[in-house]
């Protein structure tokens, strides 16, 4: 089981009320709701192995020296040195630290690369797992992993993780007409607002997923392009054609990477603490209180 983990502690910090404190009153919605997530997860999957994949750059300079305008609306502090840091709610981001200490004393793995965004690592994982892959995320962009032969999908939440839409092939098909690799196709022709990503002006998600049925994959569709006798209508064929240069660029930003040189770690999911007095301590300062013992309690069933 692979944890888009920015993904949850985004939900769980929205979806648990602010008023859930440390003793010296710093909001902890954050870290309480994420170890319950956590918990949930594990108590209903049982996973063999459970990694923590992290963002070490959200906004990798390789994607946005391809498309300038990736995430650039989600930036608030652009550096030299270093990663642009994210606009993140100011109660938010005090609790992301807390998150990697508890993380690393639970003994749960939490991998990342620098330069590369958690998705890159799941995909990667992904790539190099033998057996069947769950990937834990409310992003959609890594629908483009689910592979049904290979026994890959995504576990998107619906409301907190109780309530999972279970992500395969036939999903895919149904909602979009698409396959996993399929996926990539009509994300970057559709856009993503969110992520920054403009998209071919006037073609939305049906009409890509049209586009798509009837030309087989993107370059089937720019080859349409440049052959009068395919039916496409005179002003979809003006807009790809406008859109070369961003078509020629957008599959290496919306594709994650399948190849991050990762640290060597376990990830094996633990059922006792690697580091119990420092896991006693950061419960005492933070006031973990049942969040964290109901995950205890979960990982030694």
């Amino acid at each position: 089981m692979l944890l888009d983990t920015a993904s949850l502690y985004f939900r769980a910090y929205f979806g648990v009320p602010d008023s859930v404190r440390a003793p010296d009153g710093t909001p902890v919605n954050a870290v309480r709701g994420l170890l319950d997530f956590i918990a949930r997860l594990v108590q209903d999957h049982r996973p063999d192995d459970l990694v923590a994949c992290w963002d070490n750059d959200w906004r990798p300079q390789w994607r946005v020296d391809l498309i300038p305008s990736y995430k650039a609306h989600r930036v608030a502090v652009e550096t030299q040195t270093g990663p642009d840091e994210e606009e993140i709610p100011d109660t938010l981001t005090p609790q992301v630290p807390v998150i990697m200490d508890v993380l690393d004393a639970l003994g749960i793995a939490r991998v990342g690369a620098e330069g590369y965004e958690a998705d890159d690592v799941i995909g990667t994982l992904t790539g190099r797992a033998t057996g069947p892959v769950d990937i834990v995320t409310g992003d959609r962009d890594l629908f483009q992993l689910v592979d049904d032969a290979r026994r890959r999908r995504v576990l998107y939440p619906l409301k907190g993780v109780g309530t999972l839409q279970v992500t395969d092939e036939a999903w895919l098909r149904e909602k979009y007409g698409v396959d996993g690799p399929g996926y990539i196709d009509l994300a970057l022709l559709r856009g993503d607002p969110s992520d920054g990503l403009p998209g071919v002006p006037g073609i939305g998600e049906k009409t890509a997923a049209k586009l798509l049925d009837t030309f087989g994959d993107l370059a089937g569709i720019m080859a349409a392009v440049d052959d009068r006798t395919a039916k496409l209508t005179p002003s979809q064929r003006k807009r790809l054609d406008e859109a070369r240069d961003y078509v020629a660029v957008a599959p290496k930003v919306v594709r994650v990477a399948s190849d991050v040189p990762l640290p060597d770690f376990d990830p094996a999911l633990p059922s006792e603490p690697r580091d119990p007095a420092t896991l006693d301590e950061l419960a005492a300062q933070w006031g973990l209180g049942g969040a964290l013992t109901r995950l205890l309690s979960t990982l030694q069933r």
